[in-house]
């Protein structure tokens, strides 16, 4: 199954992405504020579900600023492989950090309807315009970068959540000021809840199987093993690795046992192998130990270490 890395990817040079994040992070902690501080006047629990939510952005950008900053250090002998993968381990905070707001959201929506309090509407609403504007600006700075990174994406998922958010919020202001359904502030308040739920549950999976150093499913593991045993030469495969330092490089690590009489073109057999993982799957770096059909690691299993 070939793959093309490249497709679909817009690259943002460093110091414009960080720029952009530097913006989110300050309009999402001005709106914060504002938010709490409307939320608390107005009675309105959606309204401070929306801040914390926002709250929560904000937190999620200073991680992803943090986490953009480091994994462009170079590898040192600590880190051999690198700082990239900081930027996973960020994505998961936020992924994380969404589920928990979520849940806690729920609960108190769900308080909130036995005994709904009263609400000024017209302060939810003026408080959700404001929201939903640098909610959109927020995603529209991340749109555009979320596309390779992990990290990015789980930033742009907080931001368009929110941006929906906002739009519940003032359709609940609406209708409290229109006919006093007080009731609507905490079912919003679940709706976006569930909502938040619903994305952080979808994405936290491709984040875990990055970091567990899963299989990326984008390659066909047996299409990709058939081609290395057809190249000439090739006499077995085992203890197969894919794996992945960050979302755009995936890499593979086997041993190839050798045909006794292509012993002599180690060389050759190796430039062609890497030639068709780079070709036919998009995979550059491999790390292949090729081993003599007399000596092969007795019973290896095609993946494992056993």
């Amino acid at each position: 199954m070939p793959h093309d890395h490249g497709s679909g990817h817009t690259h943002i040079d460093p110091a414009s992405g960080d720029r952009r994040v530097a913006i989110a992070i300050w309009a999402n902690g001005i709106l914060t504020v504002a938010q709490i501080v409307g939320g608390i006047f107005a009675g309105s629990l959606a309204l401070i579900a929306d801040a914390i939510h926002n709250f929560s952005d904000m937190a999620a950008l200073v991680i992803a600023f943090g986490a953009r900053k480091i994994s462009r250090r170079p590898a040192d002998d600590k880190m051999t492989f690198g700082y990239q993968r900081i930027e996973i381990v960020a994505a998961l905070i936020n992924y994380t950090t969404l589920i928990v707001i979520g849940l806690y959201l729920v609960y108190e929506g769900v308080m909130r309807m036995v005994d709904p309090p009263e609400v000024l509407g017209w302060w939810v609403v003026i408080l959700g315009g404001v929201a939903l504007v640098v909610d959109t600006l927020t995603a529209m700075l991340t749109y555009s970068m979320q596309k390779g990174s992990v990290n990015i994406r789980a930033l742009f998922l907080h931001n368009l959540s929110d941006a929906l958010s906002s739009v519940a919020v003032i359709i609940g202001g609406t209708l409290i000021l229109l006919y006093d359904m007080r009731w609507i502030d905490p079912a919003i308040t679940i709706g976006i809840a569930v909502y938040i739920l619903y994305l952080a549950f979808t994405e936290i999976g491709g984040t875990i199987r990055l970091l567990m150093l899963a299989s990326p499913p984008q390659i066909d593991n047996e299409a990709l093993i058939a081609a290395v045993l057809g190249v000439q030469g090739v006499q077995d495969m085992h203890r197969v690795h894919f794996w992945q330092v960050d979302e755009q490089r995936i890499s593979v690590d086997a041993h190839i046992v050798v045909a006794r009489d292509h012993w002599d073109r180690l060389e050759a057999i190796k430039s062609d192998i890497k030639a068709m993982l780079a070709s036919e799957f998009g995979i550059r770096h491999s790390t292949l130990e090729f081993e003599h059909p007399d000596h092969p690691h007795p019973g290896a299993a095609i993946y494992g270490h056993d």
